[in-house]
């Protein structure tokens, strides 16, 4: 919940700016998740520049009496393609089940978005040894109901709560250790699905960390966060992307 028209016009010339040097590299595979108020102004700001755009979040029903929520078919009208589901903040802050986030992917599909799927666990999680257990969980709370197969067209996004504005920094081999124990998860149940699933890394991704993140093999890209409202500092952290 950040910015207003002026400050995100401004973040998007930037982002154009250079966009010459990221068209190969990123931009086609960079996508923007501006307020849901925003998103029609952003997508026409960024038509023919590669760079996608994706609502935050959307309400798993179609229409109805839901006073202040937006549904899929609304999102994909006013020009976002992507949507997050389930990301930490909509679990962590407003409730949000994993029943609630398979219907929100379910409603997203059908509506034609693709939808960035967030998993990840907390800090006591962590520490009780409990973190494999409640990332897989809930993955197989979406793909226990609609096969891994969903994952064709959706991507995963793991976002340790624990290293998200806490002061505690998760390393990129502690990323890559749940990023290849979801993929390896998934190679027992589908193996072309776990070889093609884009998996995102979403724990305080910066310019300063992003090539030890993207180098692990099983980190596919960034969800980028706070980083992310400051034009530099994203397209270096798209440019470490480029490494792959």
């Amino acid at each position: 919940m950040n910015g207003e028209r002026a400050s995100i016009a401004e973040l998007l010339q930037g982002l154009l700016s250079e966009n010459v040097s990221v068209t190969d590299a990123a931009a086609a595979k960079m996508i923007v998740f501006p307020p849901a108020l925003y998103v029609e102004f952003v997508a026409t700001k960024l038509q023919g520049s590669g760079i996608a755009t994706g609502v935050q979040n959307i309400h798993s029903a179609t229409e109805g009496a839901f006073t202040g929520e937006i549904s899929a078919k609304m999102a994909l009208d006013i020009g976002a393609r992507f949507v997050l589901v389930g990301h930490s903040e909509r679990r962590q802050i407003f409730g949000e089940t994993d029943n609630q986030v398979l219907e929100k992917v379910v409603a997203a599909q059908a509506a034609g978005l693709i939808p960035v799927i967030c998993v990840g666990e907390s800090l006591e999680q962590r520490e009780a040894g409990t973190a494999n257990a409640v990332v897989l969980g809930q993955i197989e709370a979406i793909v226990g109901e609609l096969g891994c197969t969903v994952l064709n067209k959706a991507m995963l996004a793991y976002e340790p709560v624990w290293a998200i504005g806490t002061g505690h920094t998760a390393t990129p081999q502690q990323a890559q250790d749940m990023h290849a124990t979801i993929r390896q998860w998934l190679a027992e149940r589908d193996a072309a699905v776990a070889g093609n699933v884009t998996i995102l890394y979403g724990g305080s991704v910066k310019a300063d960390n992003a090539a030890s993140l993207f180098s692990q093999p099983d980190i596919d890209g960034g969800l980028v966060g706070g980083a992310s409202l400051n034009a530099g500092e994203f397209l270096k952290i798209s440019q470490a992307l480029s490494i792959k």
